[in-house]
């Protein structure tokens, strides 16, 4: 009696799908190791996976092909030779035979005894292995009846199933004997190959742990070498940046970022030697024009003394001078003016570049200072002043005075009469009136400064029209005024007033001495820092 056996395995594993946010990193170095760390997760995972199932298959059909073949040749030895209607004492007898095998499975026999009576017999006992346990599915497929072919040579088959009850897999399997007789079911119980399974899932993980940590550590290593080069061009950048041109790089090796590092050293060495070549072409411009400064304050002095001569016999009725040649006496009276102004000034902002404009600091009352301003070029008619006496600040009367006068002067020259001047008072941050600001605007009622001009309204021999390059300015008045400022501490802006006219604005801190004080404890501790 020839038998042989078909089989069907349900799958033990699922596809899931999950949904991975995108994430930033600001860190170079983070992203990196994130990188080496996600491929070295998949790889470990993948191959982990890959050797779990191999070998699940592996020894779960190893057992599983021994459990069927020795269930299969008790069957033919044992339940062959059992008649063809056993008792139950037989079944019962044959079916513990049976249970005793290499493989130690549980036994259940079916069979009709001799009064047609359906009679079992177990290995378990009354309690053990019984028909309730086995799959009905498995139980219709043992006992259906197949069509004998020429490729089906058998009208019954050993089928089997694994199961799992209370978390422990089962091997469940049965037949019916060819020609009838007994239909014999087995459980095999596969919770030792459970627990190998379990082991070797367990062993897997760490050594997917293992190599997870150990790839985040040679990530990190690797991120160190290459970033510290990178980290080395940024600080080094950083420091060119501040103005230290002679920063240079270490470069080593032959790679690209040695590559990198040897181009960032000739740029910074053609920076170097072209703010150099700047600075010295700066600095020979700043003694030249002090130097002409100085050249001509000798001739100038010598010509301002005869122009003075020259006006007062012009002043004077009937006076030497032919009255064919008095309009040309008053250009060059008027121009030797002009350029005396104009030379004061060059020296003046000499001064402010070499960086030698020091401040004679005293306390004033602004209203009276600005008063005194006014009425020393006659300009009481022209400016109206809204200050009250009383505001006092510690700054150099005789800088304010240039400012002033700067700032009013332009007014009435370029904007609309009447001038206004205003002054008012700012608290400091912490509401301490003596450690905040005075404010002083001076507004016209002009035509105001066209938009594209504001922004050059300070700059050097700026010219509002270039159809008008000569004027009775000299061009650097504003921007005196702004060093000026600057020198205080303070700032001037200029604006255009929603109700016409030109508005500028200069903010003073009350007392210098003390923002000076506080300005080098600022650089002082930003050394400290450094």
């Amino acid at each position: 009696m020839t038998q042989e056996h078909r089989g069907g395995g349900r799958g033990w594993s699922a596809a899931r799908k999950g949904v991975w946010s995108r994430l930033r990193f600001t860190s170079l170095r983070l992203r990196l190791v994130v990188v080496f760390g996600l491929v070295a997760l998949t790889a470990a995972v993948s191959a982990s996976g890959i050797a779990y199932w191999l070998n699940r298959e592996s020894v779960l059909t190893r057992t599983q092909d021994a459990v069927l073949r020795a269930f299969e040749q008790e069957m033919q030895n044992r339940a062959g030779a059992l008649p063809e209607h056993p008792t139950q004492d037989e079944l019962q007898r044959t079916a513990g035979q049976m249970a005793n095998s290499s493989q130690r499975f549980t036994v259940l026999l079916v069979a009709e005894n001799p009064e047609g009576q359906t009679v079992y017999g177990s290995s378990g006992g009354l309690n053990g292995f019984s028909l309730g346990d086995v799959p009905e599915s498995l139980r219709e497929a043992v006992t259906e009846r197949q069509k004998v072919t020429s490729n089906n040579k058998y009208p019954h088959h050993l089928y089997w199933q694994r199961i799992v009850e209370d978390d422990t897999p089962y091997l469940v399997a049965g037949t019916e004997l060819i020609g009838g007789g007994a239909t014999g079911y087995m459980l095999k119980s596969l919770e030792p190959e459970a627990k190998d399974l379990s082991s070797l899932a367990w062993s897997l993980g760490i050594a997917t742990g293992l190599a997870l940590i150990g790839s985040a550590l040679l990530a990190h290593a690797a991120a160190t070498t290459v970033l510290k080069p990178v980290q080395r061009l940024g600080t080094a950048a950083r420091r060119l940046g501040e103005g230290k041109l002679d920063t240079r790089l270490r470069v080593s090796g032959t790679d690209e970022l040695a590559d990198l590092s040897r181009t960032f050293n000739k740029a910074a060495e053609a920076l170097e030697k072209r703010v150099a070549d700047m600075a010295a072409r700066d600095e020979a411009s700043r003694r030249f024009v002090a130097d002409m400064s100085h050249e001509l304050r000798t001739p100038l002095t010598a010509i301002t003394a005869v122009t003075e001569v020259l006006e007062e016999e012009l002043e004077f009725e009937g006076g030497g001078i032919d009255p064919m040649i008095q309009p040309a006496v008053r250009l060059v009276v008027s121009e030797t003016r002009r350029l005396n102004d104009l030379v004061e000034n060059l020296m003046e902002v000499t001064r402010f570049d070499a960086g030698t404009a020091r401040l004679v600091l005293d306390d004033v009352d602004v209203a009276d200072q600005i008063t005194a301003c006014i009425d020393a070029r006659a300009w009481l008619d022209a400016v109206e002043l809204d200050a009250a006496r009383g505001i006092h600040a510690r700054i150099d009367p005789r800088r304010l005075d240039v400012i002033l006068a700067n700032l009013i002067g332009n007014a009435l020259k370029h904007g609309g009469s009447p001038v206004r001047v205003a002054v008012r008072e700012e608290p400091g941050d912490d509401g301490d009136a003596s450690g905040g600001s005075v404010v002083i605007q001076v507004r016209d009622h002009g035509p105001g400064i066209p938009e594209e001009v504001l922004p050059h309204v300070f700059d050097r021999f700026y010219k509002a029209s270039a159809s008008r390059p000569r004027s009775e300015g000299s061009g650097l008045g504003l921007s005196i005024a702004l060093e000026n400022a600057h020198i205080h501490g303070g700032e001037i802006t200029a604006a255009n007033s929603d109700e016409g006219g030109a508005v500028f604005t200069l903010r003073l801190p009350r007392d210098v001495s003390a923002a000076e004080r506080g300005e080098k404890a600022g650089d002082e501790g930003a050394e400290g820092d450094a």
